[in-house]
């Protein structure tokens, strides 16, 4: 029988429900759960942020990727940010598990998942970073050295507008910036946990490693360019050499699979969505 080690002390503020959400669904599964506790088989953590309060999950992590053992991961939602709660199976990125693939349509519909038509703007193009600290940046290179080789790359092709734009939690100093490229700083938006502004509707394409940024411009008909382990990177472009001529897929496949990687508090009670997620374990 499987049973879970949930690490909520290394927890981010926002995770205290969605720990509890996860332990009604593993009880009523019939498994057995421990608090801040290696008894179990499976550790369950939040997030790959290796940074405040939840620094203390980078061991945990490491000591089950040295052991190859399974781990669990809650992360806040792209999708509904703050409704659905992302959950993957070793990695929350294009590196975790999210069940079975090949989805129809019935949860995007659900969750009233959309897809715009692919746009043809003539605006910037928007470089979107991500934190340094995150496990998820697995960049070969710190993010200022993979930032100027993409900016090199670019502008062998194009002087369109650039825009940098760091990530809210972690800032980049960029000294000397090329001619028509920007910095932009996040602004906070007013009454909410941890939103900020970000509108990539009038970009001409988002370049993005594997973080939020390049989900929310596929979904909004935005050329995206991403790194190998995005959950964008099956719509995406991996080369920016091709700045000027991006792919530009369909996305109804990916759309109903992407449904399916994020759970309201209400469906991970459930149980549902973790037997789905552990089905071949």
């Amino acid at each position: 029988m499987k049973s879970f080690n949930l690490w909520t002390a290394h927890g981010a503020l926002n995770s205290t429900p969605v720990f509890k959400a996860f332990e009604t669904g593993v009880k009523r599964l019939g498994y057995k759960s421990y608090i801040n506790s290696n008894k179990g088989d499976i550790d369950v953590i939040w997030s790959l942020l290796w940074q405040g309060r939840m620094a203390g999950n980078k061991p945990i992590w490491l000591n089950a990727v040295k052991q190859n053992k399974p781990i669990i991961v809650l992360e806040v939602g792209a999708l509904k940010r703050n409704e659905l709660w992302r959950m993957g199976l070793n990695g929350v990125n294009g590196k975790g598990s999210f069940g079975p693939s090949n989805n129809d349509d019935k949860r995007a519909k659900k969750i009233g998942l959309t897809l715009k038509d692919w746009q043809h703007n003539d605006g910037p193009i928007l470089l979107a970073g991500q934190h340094n600290l995150s496990q998820q940046w697995n960049s070969p290179t710190h993010q200022i050295s993979w930032t100027n080789e993409v900016l090199s790359t670019i502008r062998k092709h194009t002087d369109r507008k650039i825009i940098i734009r760091n990530h809210p939690r972690c800032p980049v100093i960029y000294n000397n910036l090329p001619d028509n490229v920007v910095l932009q700083t996040p602004r906070r938006v007013r009454d909410t946990y941890d939103d900020y502004d970000f509108d990539v509707n009038t970009s001409y394409a988002v370049i993005n490693w594997c973080s939020t940024p390049g989900i929310e411009a596929a979904l909004n008909g935005i050329p995206t360019f991403t790194g190998p382990y995005s959950l964008a990177k099956p719509v995406a472009n991996l080369d920016v050499n091709n700045i000027n001529n991006p792919v530009t897929p369909n996305r109804q496949q990916w759309l109903n699979d992407l449904a399916y990687i994020e759970w309201s508090l209400e469906e991970l009670s459930t149980g549902n969505p973790l037997k789905r997620l552990t089905f071949n374990l």
